[in-house]
């Protein structure tokens, strides 16, 4: 975003912070200040007018539409393996469409990389390098596609590797796909976490990649966690879901990341 030219009335910077909510799904009041070029208590004041509307909610730091429905879901496991299975199944089969015979593929931890495995069994030579323990305990039903776990730290909650050795052992490997997984994501701010030990973890599979795609479905788009890992501009594409807005597939393309959209009526 670039700072406006000229002051704004209260009515044009409601209608401009609408729409910049419906590009990116969320903003910081750090970002509006800054964008606007107003004090921090203009933005307040703002917000808690359209609040007042029912057009925007006010979240930690920032704010967003009222009608977006995206929120960051709970970390646990096995609360986010129950999450939007039609979604992530759609996604995966559609990224699993870019792995050929005898590639190195990543994948991130995650339940929408681990929905990847089962469309991968077809493939013949291919290498998966993954710090998730899912996605290996998947892989026991596929001998036939090698399989290297980094390891690292453990991190119960999510069942996956993080940290410096896990990094390490990411970037030993010549990868030649990357499936990138996040929780939160958005124009702006890119890929984000709510785990600094993860951001290690993610930053040495993209630069150890030939390419990196971010699997992500359209309900964790337009929110943002406490650390940044990378902004979409450094993946090559996104694969997410038919329900992300067009206006945002575009503003995405615009960056000079492909977007591959999956249907959810062909998810299994």
């Amino acid at each position: 975003m670039s700072p406006t030219a000229r002051p704004l009335i209260p009515e044009q910077r409601h209608q401009e912070i609408l729409r910049l909510l419906r590009r990116e799904g969320v903003l910081s009041i750090r970002s509006l200040t800054d964008y606007m070029n107003v004090s921090h208590m203009t933005v307040r004041r703002d917000i808690t007018a359209l609040e007042d509307q029912g057009q925007v909610i006010s979240v930690q730091g920032g704010v967003r539409l009222a009608d977006w429905t995206s929120q960051e879901p709970p970390r646990e496991r096995e609360f986010r393996a129950q999450l939007e299975l039609p979604r992530k199944q759609a996604i995966a089969e559609l990224a699993a469409g870019s792995v050929e015979d005898g590639m190195v593929v990543f994948l991130d931890a995650g339940t929408t990389c681990q929905s990847v495995v089962p469309y991968l069994s077809g493939r013949q030579g291919i290498t998966v390098v993954t710090n998730d323990f899912y996605v290996v305990t998947s892989l026991f039903a596929y001998p036939h596609i090698e399989t290297i776990h980094t390891g690292g730290a453990v991190d119960p909650s999510s069942a996956s590797s993080c940290g410096r050795i896990a990094a390490d052992v990411v970037k030993s490997i010549n990868i030649d796909l990357c499936f990138l997984s996040t929780g939160t994501w958005n124009v702006s701010r890119g890929i984000t976490t709510p785990v600094m030990d993860k951001v290690e973890v993610k930053l040495a599979a993209l630069e150890a990649s030939s390419s990196c795609f971010l699997l992500a479905d359209s309900t964790k788009f337009g929110t943002v966690s406490r650390f940044n890992v990378a902004p979409l501009a450094k993946l090559d594409g996104v694969v997410t879901d038919d329900q992300l807005p067009q206006e945002m597939q575009e503003n995405i393309r615009d960056l000079g990341v492909t977007v591959q959209v999956a249907a959810l009526g062909k998810a299994a």
